[in-house]
This record gives C-alpha cells, sequence and structure tokens, in this order.
C-alpha cells in the first residue's frame, strides 16, 4: 500500500475507519470543519505529494454540506499535488434526480458529476446507484459495485433464503430483483404501483405468485419507507407467509422508522453506506451488513491497478 493515503469527510467516519481497518492501514488526517459563518473548512495534515488518494464521503444527509465537504477536500488535494483522487461515494445524493419529469426539471445527478469532476476527481467508486445510466453522467471512470452479494449472505445466515420470492416494488427495478433471484434460487414478484407526486406511492396489485411463501422485498434505497411499508402490506393480503425487506442504502428521512416499525416488515436488510445511529435504537427491525469488506478490496485493487471483475462473482 505504498504511495496509498485514504480520507473522510464528517458523513461516514465510522465505515471509512472500517475500511481502513480492513486494508490494515491508518486513515489520513485532516481537519474538515466549517467556520463561524457555515462555509467549509479543510486542512489536510499530513503530505499527499504525488500520492494515490482515496476520499471517503456518502453524500447523505446533510447532503449539501457532505457534497460541498467532498467538492473542497477534492479540491484542496488536487492543489497539493496529489497524483490520482478517488471520489469513493458509498451512497450517491440527489441520484434520484437522473432525467427531466417536467418541462422546466433539472437533472441535478448529471449536474452533481460534473461539480466532482470539476473540482478534480480523476476516478469514481460508487455502490448501488439508483439508475445504472448515471455512470455515463462522468467522463472520467466509474466503479459501479453491487451491495446484492453482501445481503444474500445475510439473508442465507438468517435461514429465510428456502422457498421465498424476491420482489421488486416498481417495475423500475425488475432487473435489480431479477439478478438478486437468481444468485438466491428464488422466484420473482412484482408489485405494480402509481405515484401520484414525489414520496407518495399507491399500490395496485401484486404480480406474481407469493401465497404462503416468504417474500423479500428489494429496493435500492429506503428513503420515507412509503413504497416499502404499502408493498409490504399488498404482499400481507395476497397471502405472503414472512415479509422482509433489503435495501442498500437506508436513508431513513421523516418518520420512516415509525412506518416500518408499525408495518408488517419482519426484518429490514440494510448497509452502512449510509450511518444508521440512533435509528438502529430506535428501530429493532434493522439488521446491518457492512460494506467496508467491499469498498476495502476494491480501494486495494484499484490501487495496485488489478481487476474488480472478481468482486462481482
Amino acid at each position: 500500500m505504498v504511495g496509498l493515503k485514504v480520507f473522510t469527510g464528517n458523513s461516514n467516519p465510522d465505515l471509512a475507519q472500517a475500511i481502513t481497518q480492513y486494508m490494515g492501514i491508518p486513515i489520513g488526517v485532516a481537519m474538515v470543519g466549517s467556520f463561524s459563518d457555515g462555509e467549509i473548512q479543510v486542512e489536510f495534515r499530513e503530505n499527499v505529494r504525488g500520492m494515490d488518494i482515496f476520499v471517503i464521503q456518502s453524500t447523505c444527509l446533510p447532503v449539501n454540506d457532505n457534497l460541498m465537504e467532498l467538492l473542497v477536500m477534492i479540491d484542496a488535494l488536487k492543489r497539493a499535488s496529489a497524483s490520482r483522487i478517488t471520489a469513493v461515494l458509498p451512497y450517491y445524493g440527489y441520484a434520484r434526480q437522473d432525467r427531466k419529469v417536467a418541462s422546466r426539471a433539472p437533472i441535478t445527478a448529471k449536474l452533481v458529476a460534473d461539480l466532482i469532476t470539476a473540482a478534480g476527481a480523476d476516478r469514481i467508486l460508487t455502490i448501488d446507484l439508483h439508475a445504472g445510466q448515471i455512470q455515463g453522467f462522468f467522463d472520467i471512470p466509474v466503479d459501479h459495485l453491487y451491495a446484492g452479494p453482501l445481503m444474500i449472505e445475510a439473508i442465507k445466515a438468517n435461514h429465510i433464503a428456502d422457498e421465498c420470492t424476491v420482489v421488486s416494488p416498481d417495475a423500475g427495478g425488475v432487473e435489480r430483483a431479477r439478478a438478486f433471484a437468481k444468485r438466491l434460487g428464488s422466484r420473482l414478484a412484482i408489485v405494480d404501483k402509481r405515484r401520484d407526486k414525489p414520496n407518495e406511492a399507491e399500490v395496485i396489485n401484486v404480480i406474481g405468485d407469493v401465497e404462503g411463501r416468504d417474500v423479500i422485498i428489494l429496493d435500492d434505497m429506503v428513503d420515507t419507507a412509503g413504497t416499502l411499508v404499502k408493498s409490504a402490506a399488498a404482499l400481507a393480503r395476497s397471502g405472503a407467509k414472512n415479509i422482509y425487506a433489503c435495501c442498500t442504502h437506508p436513508v431513513l428521512s421523516g418518520n420512516a422508522v415509525e412506518k416500518i416499525n408499525n408495518s408488517v416488515i419482519t426484518t429490514l436488510y440494510v448497509t452502512d453506506t449510509i450511518p444508521a445511529g440512533p435509528k438502529m435504537d430506535e428501530c429493532s427491525k434493522l439488521h446491518v451488513a457492512s460494506v467496508a469488506p467491499l469498498l476495502g478490496e476494491a480501494i486495494s485493487r484499484i490501487h495496485r491497478e488489478d481487476s474488480l471483475s472478481e468482486l462481482f462473482i
């Protein structure tokens, strides 16, 4: 690991610490804070000249502060003559704004990609983008990892994989759910829904046989949990036996935890791309699988210029 250094902002320091522990290296020393007027303040307290640098920062809540921290850190590293800067975004915020949904709407996911590139990032490493085509928003290499294998291990460890059905909560997630079901050796079902306005979803019906079977609702993230809870209720009405959910990014905004606690969901499997924090104490249904080994291995391979293909097996 000669010539490699890993730094982190304030979005997910515990994950960054777990990644560097997996890699067997110390985390880089940097001061990332703010001035009294709220402007971001960054100072790297060790030499980075000619180094291969990885900056770990999820752009989760507070989204804009964490994004700005990332941009300022990249700029500082670029001006300090780092050889290569890889932005490691376990969770890529603004990813849901990946297309125009109205005549005068922005494509903010593309804007964020442009900002990160303009700041000086040479490469992106991320997990489970909301839409895979966001990789094309960047003019620099993007390594897009998947948390599915980690989730499958967690599911199998809890003995709920036999005779189960993987469920996509909407038509857009069918490809993801199909790949997950194939790896798990399970059947596939789809929840047909209609969204009337942002963060609200009306479940229409269930396509597929779930009666008397354990089901796993699969999505890339859970935000307000409205879609997740309504999908679970629809599956219960269709005769599903035990209902589990599996989401990579636990955004859990608003009263999402309360909704999950009051739902028919038995367990919600998530990762630590976003820190769960006190929500772990508030929601006994949460089961967190760490992406630290996945990201640690990916960072090591990128530094050594090795292939990442084996991480997708």
